[in-house]
């Protein structure tokens, strides 16, 4: 009998990109076995889906909650002991909250939920379940942002005192600028995306690095965001100020209109003894920078890495390691989680992580609209 945890997907069909990655992941370690679940909201686009990538078309659910009945007539040694959510924002809350009051264990893409009140409700339901919950903010499973963790927790750079992250993006440009595009495409459409566009999307992201790599938590937001077109009711671009405490500040700053930019994600975190920076579309080089020597460029896989690092390098020195495995780093820490073995806080965001991110979503938000306010988070 196979030993490997029995994954099933919501959402990822078609030419979806995300679903590949969460497949792809999942299959890194040998720890799962995707063996069904609901890929595309049609039936036959969903049998037909699971054909092409070669997994048994008896438990392709017709919907969600067929899925769930079906899975529990299984005895507990055959259901999905997992299941992947990554459908459209709106549908994760009801999706991974009757996951969770059925006891299965919930992968969930970000934004966790569309409203900081669905998150708190998820929580209340993991703490009855006993559940495992992970959110896939996919870049923390990095090897060398691993390894920035580790370095500012052991005083490499010192006292944390200058927080810097970006995150440029392109894409929307062709949609923003189109009337008719911006109005039906469920990004910019509040019921399925939530408030917020490109904080929801990538500025969660860009919070819950600073989070998890400084272990400092933002304490106050003041926010400014553009919406391009007073029609449109979703942000696409945005800055943000933090303050951790009266001496330690930082920024964030997100835009899905910086024409030309791909996925421009840019860490860099200041200490009073040097700083580390980190980019993702250049992913296996970690800075390190001080005053009284060269900069320092460290790399995935050496024995100089923290033990967290080396467990997220799959490949020798010299080996780019890119998203997949970043993504395949979060499935691996899930599966211990799930096979109740010992494991590093850090390998998998958890639903906390998801809370504190829709939490920062809503006070951007409100920032904004009280006129550039300072809010507490």
């Amino acid at each position: 009998m196979s030993t490997k945890i029995r994954l099933g997907i919501l959402g990822g069909g078609g030419d979806s990109l995300i679903g590949v990655l969460h497949r792809v992941a999942s299959s890194m370690y040998d720890s799962y076995q995707l063996v069904g679940g609901v890929f595309n909201p049609d039936l036959e686009q969903n049998t037909g889906f699971a054909e092409k990538i070669g997994i048994p078309t008896d438990r392709v659910y017709k919907d969600f909650d067929t899925l769930i009945a079906e899975e529990l007539k299984l005895p507990e040694t055959e259901r999905m002991q997992v299941v992947s959510i990554l459908t459209p924002n709106f549908l994760h809350f009801p999706m991974a909250k009757k996951l969770l009051e059925n006891g299965f264990n919930v992968i969930c893409e970000k934004p966790m939920t569309t409203t900081y009140e669905e998150a708190g409700i998820l929580r209340d339901t993991l703490d009855k379940s006993k559940t495992i919950f992970a959110v896939t903010y996919t870049y923390t499973g990095y090897p060398m942002i691993r390894q920035m963790k580790e370095m500012i927790a052991s005083g490499a750079i010192g006292t944390v005192q200058k927080i810097d992250v970006q995150y440029y993006q392109g894409w929307i440009n062709p949609i923003i600028h189109d009337k008719a595009k911006r109005s039906t495409t469920w990004r910019l459409d509040p019921e399925k995306s939530g408030i917020s566009c490109c904080i929801g999307d990538i500025g969660t992201h860009a919070f819950d690095m600073i989070e998890y790599v400084t272990g400092m938590e933002v304490k106050e937001i003041l926010a400014d965001l553009n919406y391009v077109y007073s029609d449109n009711k979703m942000d696409v671009d945005g800055t943000v100020l933090l303050r951790f405490s009266e001496f330690v500040k930082g920024l964030i700053r997100t835009s899905q209109i910086a024409t030309g930019e791909e996925n421009n994600f840019t860490v860099s975190i200041y200490g009073n003894k040097g700083g580390l920076k980190w980019e993702q579309e250049n992913p296996n080089y970690l800075y390190h920078l001080t005053e009284d020597e060269p900069l320092k460029v460290l790399k995935p896989g050496h024995a100089y890495n923290s033990a967290l690092s080396l467990d997220g390098s799959k490949l020798p020195p010299g080996h780019p390691e890119g998203i997949f495995d970043s993504m395949g780093n979060i499935y691996k820490g899930v599966a211990k989680a799930i096979r109740k073995e010992k494991y590093h806080p850090g390998e998998f965001p958890t639903i906390n992580d998801g809370v504190r991110g829709m939490n920062f979503i809503e006070k951007v938000v409100e920032s904004h609209k009280q006129g550039n306010t300072w809010i507490k988070v």
